[in-house]
């Protein structure tokens, strides 16, 4: 059956949000599938005259199989990189050692061509460039409430305000400023 194979890979999209390792095999096969279609409706085609239109329905329905075939492909390889792009955003610029393993050397370069294109983008925007990675969903309030895990010293934010952050103590606090110390383990945000 026509596009069987090709079907196999979508249906594995869909089993998880993780990225699994790529599925090589069934991707080839999707692809000598292609391939042997192509080569079936070449030889047909050559066989179509006006007085012999059988094989025309044939090449038709091989085409709409390449077609179909050929989409499966493209959106499984679209679906692994839009999940590498989420991985980006949610976990910064190193890839964790569970995902990299699962990835091409092609997904890698992508992953890494992303990487700068956003650092250049960063470093493009105002004076000294600004992070967007900072407040990736909008604030509810620009001050939060943080308790302190670990002893950290003081803190000096940019307007000039220092804290004492020791471990157990609660601040309310600018959220710009604290964000990069709750993504370290420092802090701790304490919702209402």
């Amino acid at each position: 059956m026509f596009g069987k194979d090709a079907v196999k890979l979508i249906q594995e999209l869909d089993q998880t949000e993780d990225i699994k390792p790529f599925n090589e095999a069934i991707f080839r096969q999707v692809m000598e599938e292609i391939q042997l279609l192509y080569e079936e409706n070449s030889k047909d085609v050559a066989t179509i005259t006006e007085d012999n239109t059988a094989p025309r329905n044939t090449v038709l329905v091989r085409h709409y199989a390449m077609a179909r075939n050929k989409r499966c492909l493209l959106a499984y390889i679209y679906h692994r990189m839009r999940r590498l792009r989420q991985v980006r955003w949610e976990l910064g610029s190193i890839l964790p050692q569970e995902i990299s393993t699962c990835l091409l050397s092609s997904e890698i370069q992508w992953f890494q061509s992303y990487n700068r294109s956003l650092a250049t983008y960063m470093r493009s925007i105002g004076d000294s460039g600004l992070n967007i990675m900072n407040d990736v969903h909008p604030p509810k309030s620009l001050y939060i409430e943080v308790k302190c895990i670990q002893d950290y010293g003081k803190f000096e934010f940019d307007d000039g305000q220092v804290v004492n952050l020791t471990e157990n103590t609660y601040h309310l606090l600018p959220r710009s400023q604290c964000e990069p110390l709750i993504r370290q383990g420092i802090l701790e945000h304490v919702p209402l």
